[in-house]
């Protein structure tokens, strides 16, 4: 397909409630939107590394500014037979995954489009509806915390996620385990912890968790073999994975024994599907990670969460409780009356299955580019 024009959104979406962060509260999410127009179709991405450089290196004015002046215009006017020609067209820009990942995935809208075939189709997905599970950080008391947790098993969550770091952190894993004993549940450290608290993670074996997500840094691939060498309980990445040769890495170093795969972090969904099929030949489950971001976004990770290894519970970022208005209708977890289990069930129609809305795009415009035509 021959890439006609591109349009860039740099959108600021309320939130319900104003989120703190270290440089203060924010009353928006800032995100960026990526429209691919080509042989007659548009298809659309999205990219949501934060306002500001704090989870990711990136952040969404950063990428906005690059797509607008370098990547995009080395796409527009190109022909893209694959994800992996548009990956040969920006790699001479080094780094910025999270931009990368905007045209990435906009040009498998696109192609699903173009094919009249849905988004999880196309990546030859394996099921009609995405298990997903809530992720659980500090609350003022243990008894909001636990309030929280005991409302989302009674809905049919069956996987819990707890954030998890010193000062919130074994105790706090011991009561949920004492309310939830049954449950699928395991902890997120996001890098937080070192080799000096192997002490905590032994004693984290106690609670039958499914997996220690990302303990240590994301550079440390050889300690977090280590670590999985000394426990039981598999150890999950997510930051340690930000790339094909990570992956090849963390697979021959038996680092991990789960991997979390987030679009946006590796640079699309081309990388995102290589990385899971590695790992399916290494027999080491996957999951899709989420991020605060619109609707769009969402629904390109729940068609990837359809592949075959993705065969743990994805994360889910909900968006109709934290968003007073979104760009388009959000896929949302419903129990399922088979077995009781909150899923997301997956459209029909052509690429994502949806459209932005026009004028929530004006609405929250930041700013606009338009590059070739």
């Amino acid at each position: 397909m021959q890439i006609d024009t591109i349009d860039i959104y740099h959108l600021g979406l309320p939130l319900r409630q104003p989120v703190t962060t270290p440089l203060g509260p924010r009353e928006q999410l800032e995100t960026i939107l990526v429209a691919l127009h080509g042989d007659g179709a548009t298809g659309w991405g999205e990219t949501s590394p934060g306002a500001a450089p704090l989870a990711a290196g990136e952040w969404a004015a950063g990428a906005f500014a690059l797509l607008r002046d370098w990547l995009a215009p080395a796409v527009v006017g190109q022909v893209l037979s694959s994800g992996d020609d548009l990956s040969q067209r920006l790699a001479p820009f080094r780094g910025n995954p999270w931009a990368k990942s905007a045209l990435d995935t906009a040009w498998w809208d696109l192609n699903a489009r173009l094919q009249e075939k849905p988004l999880h189709e196309l990546l030859d997905g394996k099921r009609q509806a995405i298990e997903v599970g809530p992720t659980f950080d500090r609350r003022e008391s243990i008894e909001e915390f636990l309030a929280e947790i005991a409302a989302a098993v009674a809905a049919g969550f069956d996987r819990l996620k707890l954030k998890f770091r010193p000062g919130w952190d074994v105790r706090m894993v011991d009561f949920v385990r004492k309310e939830c004993p049954t449950q699928q549940l395991h902890i997120d450290c996001e890098g937080g912890l070192g080799l000096q608290h192997m002490e905590m993670l032994y004693r984290l074996e106690d609670f039958a968790l499914s997996m220690i997500e990302q303990p240590l840094g994301p550079d440390d691939l050889v300690g977090h073999a280590m670590v999985q060498e000394s426990l039981r309980t598999p150890i999950g990445l997510d930051e340690g994975i930000g790339n094909l040769a990570q992956a090849d890495i963390a697979m021959e170093l038996h680092s991990c024994k789960y991997v979390n795969l987030k679009p946006g972090r590796v640079g699309g969904l081309t990388p995102a599907v290589a990385i899971h099929d590695l790992c399916h030949e290494h027999c080491t489950p996957c999951f899709v990670g989420a991020v605060p971001q619109s609707a769009i976004g969402g629904r390109i990770g729940f068609a990837l969460a359809a592949k075959e290894n993705c065969s743990y519970p994805a994360d889910f970022f909900p968006a109709d409780q934290v968003l007073a208005a979104d760009v388009a209708e959000a896929l949302l977890p419903a129990k399922d009356e088979t077995d009781g289990r909150q899923r997301v069930r997956l459209w029909s129609g052509p690429g994502i299955g949806v459209e932005p809305d026009r004028a929530a795009l004006e609405k929250f415009c930041i700013a606009h580019a338009k590059i070739g035509g």
